[in-house]
């Protein structure tokens, strides 16, 4: 974001570390029962819009994007339990104060600490910017020649110390913060969450968007972007972002009926949006089949699938053991081939093109076996 709407929104939730702020986000309902361990400076700082933590598995290792005074990080620690991990990642540090002082707290009442808070920009997780400090204190910038050395630290620190390693979580979390990054950096923002999950891991994320696009005037208000407004993207874009970062699976987990606020006409909601990291990789051909099953008449998946329900589609081995997990699972039946394609031998599949599987494809060219009825048809009851 530019240099000015960083610094008032550093500058606003700075000052909500220290004093209960309104109107930087709405009230949310957390389960009463994560409350009582935390502290209520902590529990009467939080600014957000949604509780991606209900989303959240046991053995979980998670990262709470722009974690403030740490409160869905202590529910989150809870949930995921003692072989669970929490990373809280924020760049202000009155709200790591906080944070982190009453993480001692939080762990000596549940018994275990498995919650750490970095220093970081949610947009560019690679970059720890306590380590970026201590470096720079040793090698200060007086000068354009230090300034451009220190451009250069930087992205070594990327490499070789990042804050967030890639491919290292299960779930990255955020509650009513992407909106505060500027529009030019989105991009990268979700890069950044695609970057540090494992294949196979989640986005879980909680903002505000906006049913129109925001003019152009409200979007140079640094005011109205510190207070979740500026920085909205509309539904569909909030969307598309993830689709365009290779995320898949993306749907709406929970949308307010009701606006938070209205302004000059546009409004302005709470949305928890849930992703997956996992559809890239090569293709192979194991005889697999798949049959949506319903309800609508067909479906398009986001690789360009496109099926029609009750029809036995070829699949390639990545894309059916992708539909085997969630979000695709219950929508699918699957039939695996009578005779098994070791991985090894398994050819080049074709994913450009989505094509029905004859049964004899799965069953045999040569497949002519007469059995007797099977009782369990009939749940118990007579077929004749």
């Amino acid at each position: 974001m530019s240099h000015r709407t960083e610094t008032i929104v550093r500058e606003r939730y700075a000052a909500g570390a220290k004093e209960r702020a309104d109107k930087l986000c709405c009230p949310v309902d957390y389960e009463s029962e994560y409350l009582k361990v935390i502290p209520q400076e902590v529990v009467e700082r939080d600014y957000g819009c949604g509780d991606p933590t209900r989303y959240l598995r046991k053995d979980d290792i998670v990262v709470d994007l722009g974690s403030g005074t740490g409160k869905i990080c202590f529910i989150a620690a809870q949930i995921v339990g003692p072989k669970g991990k929490v990373i809280g990642v924020d760049m202000t540090d009155e709200m790591l104060e906080v944070a982190r002082r009453n993480a001692p707290i939080v762990a000596e009442r549940i018994g275990y600490a498995n919650v750490e808070f970095r220093k970081g920009r949610i947009q560019d997780l690679a970059l720890d910017l306590e380590l970026l400090d201590r470096q720079l204190k040793r090698n200060p910038i007086t000068d354009a020649a230090s300034f451009l050395a220190a451009d250069g630290l930087a992205e070594e620190l990327r490499i070789k110390h990042p804050l967030i390693p890639s491919d290292s979580v299960d779930v990255v979390v955020s509650n009513c913060v992407l909106n505060l990054v500027e529009a030019k950096s989105k991009r990268l923002l979700f890069e950044e969450i695609f970057r540090v999950l494992k294949k196979g891991g989640r986005a879980v994320i909680s903002d505000i968007v906006s049913d129109e696009e925001v003019p152009e005037e409200m979007q140079n208000d640094p005011e109205l972007w510190s207070g979740c407004i500026s920085g909205a993207l509309t539904e569909e874009g909030f969307l598309a972002a993830f689709e365009n970062a290779a995320f898949y699976g993306i749907q709406i987990l929970t949308r307010d009926i009701d606006p938070w606020r209205t302004v000059q006409g546009l409004e302005f909601r709470s949305v928890t949006i849930e992703a997956f990291k996992g559809k890239q990789g090569a293709c192979f051909e194991r005889n697999q089949a798949v049959i949506y099953r319903g309800p609508f008449k067909e479906v398009l998946d986001d690789d360009d699938h496109r099926m029609e329900r009750g029809k036995r589609y070829a699949v390639c081995d990545k894309t059916y053991n992708l539909y085997k997990k969630a979000p695709y699972q219950k929508f699918f039946e699957f039939v695996d081939p009578i005779v098994d394609v070791p991985q090894a031998e398994a050819k080049p599949f074709d994913c450009s093109r989505t094509s029905l599987r004859h049964p004899r494809e799965t069953k045999g060219q040569d497949y002519d076996v007469t059995t007797e009825a099977n009782n369990k048809c009939c749940d118990g009851g007579s077929c004749s």
